[in-house]
């Protein structure tokens, strides 16, 4: 059993009712700029599972590169996506967490960056 892909499903799956949820209940209690801030949340979301599917999946990784790589994208995932979610339908608000989002797009950078160094390490 692989978790990280189990983490991964859940997170796709999870990224299509956030989708679903956006287009249709939010649509009307939004603001369109608040609705645009939600959709990218769900979008680099998603972007990110393709992403995980990849790297879990590709027999050229080492098993403790795809941790590493998972993990990190996991966290971007979390600081990224969860704190544009919780600023536009928890309410929260963005000057408490402001740091937030950037250390996800961090986390992000860092799991691409760690995949490049995979990649020219195994060339």
């Amino acid at each position: 059993m692989n978790k990280n892909l189990i983490i991964t499903a859940f997170l796709g799956l999870s990224a299509i009712m956030l989708g679903a949820f956006g287009a249709h209940a939010l649509k009307e209690s939004l603001n369109p700029e608040s609705l645009k801030s939600f959709e990218t949340g769900v979008r680099y979301q998603m972007y990110h599972v393709l992403l995980l599917l990849f790297i879990n999946t590709y027999s050229a990784f080492s098993n403790k590169s795809k941790n590493i790589i998972s993990y990190l994208i996991f966290a971007g995932i979390l600081f990224f996506s969860g704190s544009i979610y919780a600023i536009t339908i928890g309410g929260i608000n963005p000057k408490f967490i402001w740091f937030i989002t950037p250390m996800g797009g961090l986390f992000f950078m860092l799991g691409w960056a760690k995949m490049i160094f995979v990649f020219l390490k195994n060339k």
